[in-house]
């Protein structure tokens, strides 16, 4: 079966949706969602962070610190009535230096009413879908985890690409509910403002997650050191009424992660919590669309492209498709900003691949047509020819000629006429066929143009439509070479018959006229002109295994052959004689 455009359509099309199932090219869609849709936008100032840098590092000595210091944060922010004080910092044990610092954190963390702080869970690594449970969890020691107002996860899981894209909404441990630490804040956050917030309100995965429409880059959110605030070079009543996030802020506690706004620029922990708060206080929440959808968009456009590429020619269609492949990215990003999001990463790369593909199957496919069309128009006409119209097209079918020195050789068989009365009409096709198959090779070995069989006849030009530096002796030596070659033949005519046949050829070289000669509805590519006639006139008066030389031909090619002279004779059609020549071999 012959492999068609569409075949390879259909194969491109179905790998690109099975390897959509698999998530196989799920990093080339990041891509294009971090390129196209993620868009950097207005932070939200209700949102302030407190900053473990640094600076603060270098006031109150290396981490961790003495606990007093974070119970005395707690205090001072409490003076200016915050929403909500959230610490992305664990304590999953109490302090064996300073059991007293303790105290302090519990009293102040008690007294403020308002304290968020983390935990963090270990989980199998063959965490099924809709299954998540931890298997080893990290904690607030239990005095200070029964002393803040919630605690919700700080859990980050990565997308293959080590992107943080998602967040993990919850999961189990022995049975209860761990939700996350931005979650927790948020719904504080809601509730002091006396309203009530939902979790079915998120547009969960199958793993419990949604997606992160980031709004800041790194350092984008505002960022207060935390000695400024210990210090008073920040008042307390600044953070009224506001979310603080306090983390670490600086890359020596390994709390950092690639996101997709600056996906070589990691962000810190603290300011991923920041974006993950914003997106739910905006309720910018975006829904990814199942993957069977985006399958079904995937054949949309396959076949959308199959027929552009039958419809129109090539530059067309690619340009058709690039303004496909364009209007799907803007598409996408419109509705990312209506809260979908579509899969792109594979329908552009199938879109681009079917482009080249295309192009190397018009290649592979104008390759073979010109192959077959030269293998069987080549039966009839010289490939040259053949190659020159493939070559030109429409301008290579058109009527006209060309002026330029040929040389044209005439062979015919000598005896066929007695032959052809002893044998079967069958037995003649078949000589016939080996003589002329014998003539039309050497014409063609020594680069000559097979003009046309006459009958039991040849006409052969050389130098048309191939440039030939020498080519009177080109056609001297063809007709040597069938000189040779038909005595085999001949003799194998003498065991069958009784009698063979033998060549006869003339040759003359001057100006001709050469090209499509005829009408636009049947054209031979052929030479006409008095050099052709004279060529031809030698032919007829050459005798059995003769090959007879103009003048014209013998003084470009005394030097290299063995020439007996015939004297002068007249040819029909001509007043002056010519002088011709018997070649008798070359040197």
């Amino acid at each position: 079966m012959r492999i068609k455009l569409i075949h390879m359509i259909t194969f491109l099309t179905a790998l690109s949706v099975f390897l959509m199932y698999r998530g196989t090219l799920d990093t080339v869609d990041y891509f294009f969602q971090d390129r196209f849709m993620q868009q950097e936008g207005t932070i939200d100032t209700r949102i302030a962070i407190i900053a473990i840098d640094d600076e603060s590092v270098n006031e109150y000595g290396s981490w961790p610190w003495n606990r007093n210091i974070h119970a005395q944060l707690i205090e001072t922010l409490n003076e200016g009535n915050p929403a909500v004080i959230a610490f992305d910092v664990t304590f999953p044990a109490p302090s064996a230096d300073d059991p007293s610092s303790d105290e302090a954190l519990i009293a102040a963390a008690e007294h403020a009413g308002n304290v968020v702080m983390p935990v963090y869970g270990t989980f199998a690594s063959s965490a099924r879908e809709g299954a998540i449970e931890a298997i080893e969890m990290s904690k607030p020691f239990p005095a200070l985890k029964a002393a803040v107002a919630e605690v919700g996860h700080i859990n980050t899981i990565p997308d293959r690409d080590r992107v943080v894209r998602n967040s993990l909404y919850s999961f189990m441990d022995n049975g209860e509910q761990v939700e996350s630490f931005s979650w927790v804040i948020y719904r504080m956050f809601k509730e002091r403002l006396g309203e009530h917030v939902n979790a079915e309100m998120l547009p969960l995965d199958s793993f419990g997650r949604f997606h992160i429409p980031f709004t800041g880059r790194p350092f984008q959110y505002e960022a207060i050191p935390y000695s400024a605030v210990l210090n008073g070079d920040v008042p307390a009543d600044y953070f009224e009424d506001r979310i603080v996030l306090i983390g670490p802020y600086a890359t020596g506690f390994k709390d950092d992660y690639l996101t997709p706004l600056q996906v070589k620029s990691p962000m810190y922990g603290v300011e991923i919590h920041a974006n993950i708060i914003q997106a739910l206080l905006d309720e910018d929440l975006k829904r990814e669309v199942d993957w069977k959808w985006n399958a079904l968009i995937l054949l949309l456009v396959a076949g959308l492209a199959y027929f552009l590429f039958r419809k129109w020619n090539m530059v067309v269609s690619f340009l058709a498709v690039a303004v496909i492949i364009t209007a799907f990215v803007f598409g996408g990003r419109y509705l990312y900003e209506q809260g979908m999001i579509i899969s792109i990463g594979y329908v552009v790369p199938l879109l681009i691949i079917s482009c080249i593909i295309v192009v190397c199957f018009h290649y592979v496919e104008e390759l073979f047509e010109r192959r077959r069309v030269t293998d069987i128009f080549g039966r009839y006409v010289a490939p040259e020819v053949v190659n020159q119209i493939l070559k030109n097209g429409e301008d290579g079918l058109k009527l006209g000629g060309t002026r330029r020195e040929l040389t044209v050789l005439f062979v015919d068989i000598r005896g066929f006429t007695p032959l052809s009365e002893k044998a079967e009409p069958e037995e003649i096709v078949e000589i016939l066929n080996e003589y002329l198959d014998l003539a039309a090779n050497c014409i063609f070995k020594f680069d000559g143009t097979l003009d046309k069989f006459i009958g039991d006849a040849a006409m052969a030009i050389f130098n048309a439509p191939l440039l030939l530096e020498d080519h009177p002796m080109r056609a001297v030596e063809a007709a040597w070479a069938m000189k040779e070659g038909s005595e085999a033949l001949e003799r194998k005519l003498i065991e069958r018959f009784g009698f063979g046949v033998k060549f006869g050829l003339g040759i003359h070289t001057g100006p001709a006229v050469f090209g499509n000669i005829g009408s636009k509805s049947r054209m031979d590519y052929t030479a006409i002109g008095d050099t052709v006639n004279t060529a031809a006139r030698l032919e007829s008066n050459a005798k059995p295994g003769q090959i007879v030389l103009s003048d014209a031909v013998y003084q470009r090619v005394k030097d290299r052959i063995h020439a007996a002279p015939l004297g002068e004779i007249k040819v029909k059609g001509k007043e002056q004689g010519i002088t011709i020549y018997e070649l008798e071999g070359l040197h």
